[in-house]
């Protein structure tokens, strides 16, 4: 039929240790990409006299790091439902 877009589901053999790590969610890490390379951005439009562009590249700075930090605790709870 194809995917519901529901949860996956956990196998009851997963560990269920509470002191281990999960990795971070895909979506984070690319929003953290996504936030160091606007940083990037904004430090040389700044440089290079560019304000007005610096200005939207900071406001992505803004929107991204609130993405990264929003999946984080995403994935955190998800782990927490789950174990």
């Amino acid at each position: 039929m194809g995917d519901t877009g529901g949860r996956p589901r956990v196998s009851p053999t997963a560990p269920t240790d509470p002191k281990a790590t999960a990795p971070m969610p895909r979506l984070a890490v690319y929003a953290l990409v996504v936030c160091v390379l606007a940083v990037a951005a904004a430090v040389v439009s700044f440089v290079q006299g560019s304000w007005a562009i610096g200005v939207v590249w900071v406001l992505l700075t803004g929107l991204s790091s609130n993405m990264t930090w929003y999946y984080v605790r995403r994935g955190r709870q998800e782990k927490s439902v789950i174990g």
